[in-house]
């Protein structure tokens, strides 16, 4: 068989008591972090690359460094998602009957919790027709704080986003600046006067400029990429139940985000609201 193989007698008896010896500590080290990596992976709905798994682990005692996760996940064919390149245009500017100034200028987090909200709307894909979607963020913990559903895209929807966000933070919102684009519903006359009630300050970028409001926008890009895209709806129900639960149990409460140190928004907010009166 050696001659057959072209491969030396001593080579072969060498290879035979590796075998019967087992995995080396390198080896076995490896195996293990693979079957780690991977459970972090499925833990995640198949969502997390190299990055976040990397937090993941070393949050349970891991010591381990991004490229070597990087290497296993190659290894065990895993891989984090990416988001689509294309989505459809989803504002629509109306003649604005006051002024809105951009009181933001892209500094979405200004390090304190309710100094500015970030929002926006966008539509979702159901067997029943579309179904839309208005979700109202806090620009420090990227906490979604409030969100309404509809099948039209009248004011109300945002109203009720915005009074949901005003009501989960009981009410102190003296001087919160409300960021969005320029579509009507946030240009309009209803938004203005129950902005007004609320003590909520009005601020709009720059119509057709998505980076002007680029945090709610990355939100829709992890909301259709690590979610919706990956399920179909036969019905409005069954598409505001996944997304609802998505948004409370997932985004808010276990998914990594880079910017706030690799942790959920309600753990960064739990970490802020401890550290103030400590301090």
């Amino acid at each position: 068989m050696c001659e057959l193989l072209g491969v030396s007698r001593s080579g072969y008896y060498d290879w035979l008591a590796r075998q019967a010896a087992g995995p080396g500590p390198r080896e076995q080290r490896l195996r293990d972090l693979a079957a780690k990596v991977v459970s972090a992976h499925q833990d995640s709905d198949g969502v997390y690359g190299a990055p976040r798994i990397t937090a993941q682990l070393r949050a349970a005692g891991e010591v381990v460094t991004r490229k070597t996760v990087a290497k296993v996940m190659r290894a065990n064919g895993i891989e984090g998602i990416s988001p689509r390149a294309w989505r459809p245009a989803t504002t629509v500017t109306g003649a604005a009957p006051h002024r809105i100034p951009d009181l933001v200028q892209r500094r979405f987090d200004q390090g304190e919790l309710n100094r500015v909200w970030t929002s926006d709307i966008t539509y979702l894909a159901t067997g029943q027709g579309w179904l839309y979607l208005c979700a109202v963020r806090d620009g420090c913990s990227r906490r979604v704080l409030g969100y309404a559903f509809s099948d039209s895209l009248h004011t109300d929807l945002v109203e009720d986003a915005l009074r949901r966000a005003v009501t989960f933070r009981d009410g102190r919102t003296a001087g919160v600046i409300l960021h969005a684009d320029r579509g009507c519903q946030y240009t309009s006359d209803q938004l203005e006067r129950a902005a007004r009630a609320l003590d909520v300050r009005l601020s709009a970028g720059r119509t057709g400029v998505c980076w002007d409001n680029a945090q709610n926008e990355s939100f829709w890009s992890t909301l259709k990429t690590e979610h919706y895209h990956r399920h179909e709806f036969t019905t409005r129900a069954a598409a505001i139940h996944s997304v609802t639960h998505w948004i409370e149990t997932v985004y808010n409460r276990r998914r990594r985000h880079t910017a706030l140190g690799n942790i959920s928004p309600v753990a960064f907010e739990h970490g802020l609201t401890t550290a103030a009166p400590a301090a």
